[in-house]
């Protein structure tokens, strides 16, 4: 995960994942443009092992994320957007930069499957977890990147338990990735939320105070 090299960036002119486009309209009279994408929809799932009584997350290399820390420490990376590749990075940033903890998530696409069977599938590539549909709690659902992909991600719980793991997990390396299951004691969770040492996405944050609000004080009593 931490082997980064070779980075090279260019202009995106065709993507399986993101389509670019500006929306014209008029709001109470006044003409406006809005740049957006249109992307895939997605499920989380926040999994809890009771044999452990931890949070089960991943860790993963996130190009965005180490895109925008380059572009903190080398703005002139950015420049000049018009040229077909933008300059090559001779001195990159360590990859640690970039990578961050976040909920076992996959995106919608997969139209003969329902939202549960794809939370299913991610839980099982992901961490390792077979879980069924009769083992997912649906949480809620909610917009993330509403500026500019307004799309929607259904967060899912799930209670799993050591004999449940049928494998190590860490995701289709076909399919390029790279995780790595990362346990978070319960005592530890809320700490680990607000760390800002420890990158992560709000959908960690937010799942960990659900808990904490609707399951933790359910819990036998130690």
């Amino acid at each position: 995960m931490e082997a980064i090299e070779e980075l090279a960036v260019q202009p995106c002119t065709s993507s399986l994942y993101l389509r670019p486009f500006r929306l014209s309209y008029r709001q109470n009279g006044t003409k406006k443009f809005w740049d957006f994408m249109r992307t895939h929809d997605s499920v989380s799932i926040l999994i809890f092992n009771t044999s452990r009584q931890c949070f089960v997350v991943v860790k993963q290399f996130r190009p965005a994320v180490y895109m925008c820390e380059v572009e903190r420490h080398h703005p002139q990376v950015f420049q000049n957007q018009g040229k077909e590749s933008l300059p090559s990075l001779e001195n990159p940033l360590p990859a640690v930069v970039g990578v961050t903890y976040e909920l076992c998530a996959g995106i919608v696409d997969k139209p003969g499957l329902s939202l549960e069977e794809i939370a299913c599938e991610e839980v099982l590539e992901e961490c390792g977890y077979r879980v069924s549909i009769a083992d997912l709690r649906r949480i809620t659902s909610y917009r993330s990147g509403v500026g500019v992909t307004g799309s929607r991600q259904t967060l899912f719980y799930a209670e799993v338990n050591d004999q449940m793991r049928t494998s190590g997990g860490g995701g289709q390396p076909e399919e390029g990735e790279l995780i790595e299951v990362v346990e978070i004691p319960l005592e530890e969770s809320m700490k680990f939320a607000y760390d800002e040492t420890f990158p992560k996405t709000m959908g960690v944050i937010f799942s960990f105070m659900w808990f904490h609000s609707n399951i933790a004080p359910k819990l036998p009593k130690k």
